[in-house]
């Protein structure tokens, strides 16, 4: 894949770490996102005509003790935040607040990549990522996506597979 970068914090990442990836920008409808209004990967997924369970979403979530930890699931499916603590070793887990999530990673909801976050967090990517060449995840803004292999999106997050995903 050719590289072509949009300036984001995920693409600077990976263009320093000399990942390939491929940036596909869609027309993001201001209306999506919020309650009731339908999910951003469901929205991209769409607007790009990308298999829903090829484009992936980067949910932040928080470990008893305030470890945030970064959780990489298809939007074909939700998180199971038990399966997400047991591969991470911990009681539980629980989704962040949103509030948090932004300025952690420096990054707007809807538009938080797992790559390039202003503070890097333990990743787990959902085991069903391995079965695609490429995958779909945010590039750290709405309306932008990359599309990498998973393998090297663990290799730039020094995430993990685990199966956490509930369909």
């Amino acid at each position: 894949m050719a590289k072509r970068s949009s300036g984001t914090p995920a693409t600077l990442a990976l263009d320093r770490a000399k990942i390939a990836y491929r940036t596909h920008p869609y027309v993001h409808d201001d209306s999506v996102g919020g309650p009731g209004h339908g999910s951003y990967g469901a929205e991209a997924a769409q607007a790009l005509g990308v298999d829903p369970a090829r484009m992936f979403k980067t949910l932040l979530t928080e470990l008893p003790g305030g470890e945030l930890v970064t959780a990489v699931v298809p939007v074909a499916g939700q998180l199971d935040l038990k399966a997400l603590a047991a591969a991470v070793g911990a009681k539980k887990a629980a989704m962040a607040d949103p509030a948090v999530a932004e300025r952690t990673t420096g990054m707007v909801v809807g538009g938080i990549s797992p790559i390039g976050q202003r503070q890097r967090h333990r990743s787990v990517v959902d085991t069903s990522a391995a079965d695609f060449e490429t995958i779909f995840c945010s590039a750290g803004k709405r309306g932008l996506q990359l599309e990498l292999a998973p393998a090297d999106l663990l290799r730039v997050t020094g995430g993990e597979y685990a199966p956490i995903v509930r369909r």
